[in-house]
């Protein structure tokens, strides 16, 4: 059995809890053949996937939303992008689908999220899963003009598939399919390095993990100094500058996962992300967000944070000006917290619909 996921290009979040649930499925089915399809960075996917056996194929297959920076989103260019893609899509199309047919394998396409997957699987006649929170056609619709075309033809995709596995924070997603709903989808922790570990238990500050996604976001290094009773953790840039001579910073090498110091967290600042959001709430970390506008799945992840976890949310000026309410009372979660457990719920399903609509010879 050949399981093909197309992952979404835009940000790592698609990326991370699909190694998750990638993991997950082998634990299962150890004998099935998994490919992971994307034009994610490897260097991100050799961190995320570890030593889970999936086979890798370079594909962009779809634009999302290019971003500004980690908080704004270029709108223009997202348009430019979306008409030179469907210039290049038949032509990679039409070789993944000779590389599958050359498997010679029972196949189930998976995707997160984007719309080409419903032509691959039309193509091959296998069944499709859609995995997500959102799909691109309530990103695009919002804006209108222009992107209606685009919305619309991304709907009438999602509309192909045989079942959506539902993540937490989600928008509405009317596809017209079964469904299921999954708890939080996380990778679970792995031991940090003796030297790092013992670091971390040694120093009595408070910890801050910092991250903003894939893009990064640049934070002047005087600002780490306002909270001197404070570690920040945070990935070292690619040009770390000053930053490695700062006393309450310490970069994190590119071989540590963020979700593997969490425990060792106290909180985390960053942005609205699928994925930061399950795997701190999955390790109990409370959440300092910047607000983000002009992404219409912010909202959906915001309404979550503050019915499930203990929060602040932060203003852009005051992330920039460094009055990141560290020394603040937390804003209790209106409901109750989520349960974790999502990549086992997904992996699971995937089994079952695999088992029940593919004939296996």
């Amino acid at each position: 059995m050949l399981i093909y996921v197309c992952v979404s290009t835009h940000g790592y979040g698609h990326a991370a809890r699909q190694a998750a649930v990638l993991f997950q499925l082998h634990r299962l089915q150890p004998d099935w053949h998994l490919v992971i399809s994307s034009s994610v960075d490897e260097t991100f996917l050799d961190l995320v996937l570890r030593d889970v056996p999936v086979s890798r194929r370079t594909v962009r297959w779809d634009v999302g939303m290019l971003q500004a920076d980690a908080l704004g989103v270029d709108k223009q260019a997202t348009l430019q992008a979306l008409q030179q893609l469907e210039i290049e899509l038949p032509k990679l199309l039409q070789r993944e689908v000779d590389w599958i047919r050359e498997q010679d394998s029972q196949c189930v396409v998976l995707a997160d999220i984007p719309p080409a997957a419903a032509e691959l699987a039309r193509q091959l006649e296998a069944p499709l899963i859609w995995m997500s929170n959102f799909g691109w056609d309530e990103i695009y619709a919002p804006f209108g003009g222009a992107f209606l075309d685009w919305a619309n033809n991304a709907t009438l995709a999602y509309r192909s598939g045989t079942l959506l596995l539902r993540c937490p924070f989600s928008l509405p997603m009317n596809w017209l399919l079964p469904e299921q709903a999954l708890d939080l989808v996380s990778a679970d922790p792995e031991p940090l390095p003796r030297d790092l570990e013992r670091r971390l238990r040694a120093d009595g500050r408070k910890k801050v993990l910092v991250g903003f996604g894939g893009l990064g976001y640049s934070l002047q290094k005087d600002l780490f100094s306002r909270w001197p009773q404070h570690l920040f953790l945070m990935p070292a840039p690619k040009d770390s500058g000053e930053l490695d001579q700062i006393t309450n910073v310490l970069l994190l090498p590119q071989t540590i996962r963020f979700l593997d110091v969490m425990p060792f967290c106290d909180r985390l600042l960053g942005k609205p992300g699928f994925s930061s959001f399950c795997e701190a709430m999955t390790c109990g970390l409370a959440l300092h967000v910047v607000e983000r506008h002009g992404f219409a799945e912010a909202s959906a992840l915001m309404d979550g944070l503050r019915t499930h976890a203990a929060h602040r949310i932060l203003t852009r000026q005051s992330l920039e000006l460094g009055d990141w309410k560290l020394d603040q009372p937390l804003e209790p979660a209106a409901g109750m917290p989520l349960s974790a457990g999502g990549a086992v719920q997904a992996a699971e399903a995937i089994r079952l619909a695999t088992t029940s609509t593919v004939k296996q010879g």
